[in-house]
């Protein structure tokens, strides 16, 4: 932490000196959960003074997109959490409960959007592929995370927009805001059975209520295909096929990040649009459930896709630190190039005040695994000394260690955040929601 702190104090009144009417915020937040996010990264760079602010310059000129994030976490309301316990509330109300807290929290409570807020302007993001659907295919389940997120976006104007169309997000960065674009976790299906036409038809539907993007299967087989956690590895499915046709034709962009690599890769194979693994890692640097081989990537991008590399150190493998995330982006960037190449952080900023939130909360009796949960042993958990570098609020040191390893201010705005954008693009030219 010394050095990270020696670091910090030169680069302060050079960033100054270059822009002393308007200090960047990530650089000066003294919030804690931000700070420590910020000096564990200083310390895994360690940067020079001029790199730090040649980075923050290029970073808040540039359109950042979130390939697949969270927007930020609000800490609990504990004593109306503590409340339902007591009265005996079900599994499923007081997951229902504690999500509507963490996801709504800072529309009403003032602490909780000033955090919302210092958070947003210290990463630059413009716009987060917001998670805005619980995984499953269940029509209501989705419902329920999209309606939370609807519902902030409504409440948060000024802040945050609701992204619909690529030329929102293009007109936020302008105008300094930072929006949501909404993705599912899940294709929703009615399980009617009707005809496959009625099975699919929800996806118009929750294509009206806003979702851009959906995953086709969540670590689990469904009918749809394999998921990545299922040792069968089997591929998609004839329903999967005609679900990718008709996400193609309504204008919502196809996810693997979480299905098998047989299922990703007929996937990409299948689809006439560009897709994508919107938080993923490469195979070919750590083998593990959720990364993608080369053969799977070179598909996604071949169809002119890409794939967003995650923040989480069991993916990264390696520190499991923000060095690993540059390594991750590095060899996809050499192998499939930086037009194919973003960032899908799978993260949130918590609130600083979440901690002392649960501590007031009675603890609650083990649960079953939910169905979706498939994480082999060894999938997840782990010693990652750094990973406090990885903390959401630190896109700014991802450009700078994009500039440190050499990369161009062109290549570096792609993954920032400009080939989300052109995928999104892609697909909004798709929409043919008459015929």
């Amino acid at each position: 932490m010394a050095a990270a702190s020696a670091t910090l104090a030169a680069a302060r009144p050079l960033y100054s000196a270059i822009d002393p009417t308007d200090r960047d915020p990530w650089l000066l937040s003294q919030n804690p959960t931000i700070a420590l996010a910020r000096e564990s990264g200083l310390e895994v760079l360690k940067p020079t003074p001029a790199e730090i602010a040649t980075g923050l310059s290029l970073h808040r000129r540039s359109l950042v997109f979130d390939s697949y994030g969270f927007a930020p976490r609000a800490a609990l309301d504990a004593p109306r959490l503590t409340a339902a316990i007591e009265a005996g509330a079900s599994d499923v109300e007081l997951q229902d409960l504690q999500e509507d807290l963490s996801m709504t929290q800072a529309t009403v409570e003032p602490t909780e959007r000033q955090e919302f807020d210092e958070a947003l302007r210290c990463s630059g993001v413009t716009a987060i592929f917001q998670n805005a659907g619980e995984e499953g295919q269940d029509p209501l389940r989705l419902m329920k995370r999209l309606a939370r997120f609807t519902y902030l976006t409504d409440r948060m104007r000024g802040t945050l927009v609701r992204a619909t169309v690529p030329a929102d997000i293009e007109a936020a960065h302008r105008a300094g805001q930072h929006c949501l674009y909404l993705t599912g976790n899940g294709v929703p299906l009615p399980a009617s059975w009707i005809s496959v036409d009625e099975e699919l038809s929800y996806i118009r539907l929750f294509y009206q209520l806003g979702v851009r993007m959906m995953h086709v299967t969540y670590n689990r087989r469904n009918l749809l295909g394999d998921g990545c956690a299922e040792t069968a590895n089997g591929g998609l499915s004839d329903l999967g096929r005609a679900a990718i046709a008709e996400m193609n034709r309504v204008g919502v962009i196809v996810d693997v990040a979480h299905s098998g690599w047989r299922t990703s890769l007929e996937a990409s194979q299948a689809s006439q649009k560009p897709m994508v693994a919107s938080h993923t890692v490469c195979a070919g640097l750590r083998n593990h459930i959720r990364a993608k081989p080369d053969e799977v990537i070179r598909a996604i991008c071949d169809g002119g896709g890409l794939i967003g590399i995650c923040w989480i150190p069991a993916f990264l493998g390696g520190g499991g630190d923000l060095s690993a995330l540059l390594d991750h982006i590095d060899y996809a960037v050499k192998r499939f190039g930086a037009d194919h190449v973003a960032i899908g952080t799978d993260v949130a900023h918590t609130s600083q005040y979440a901690a002392a939130a649960n501590q007031k909360i009675p603890k609650r009796p083990r649960r079953r695994q939910r169905y979706e949960a498939l994480w082999p042993s060894g999938a997840l958990g782990g010693h990652w000394p750094r990973a406090a570098s990885l903390g959401w609020t630190n896109w700014p040191l991802v450009t700078i260690g994009l500039i440190q390893r050499g990369y161009q201010e062109a290549d570096i705005q792609k993954i920032l955040g400009q080939n989300m954008l052109r995928v999104c693009r892609a697909q909004a030219n798709a929409e043919r929601l008459g015929d």
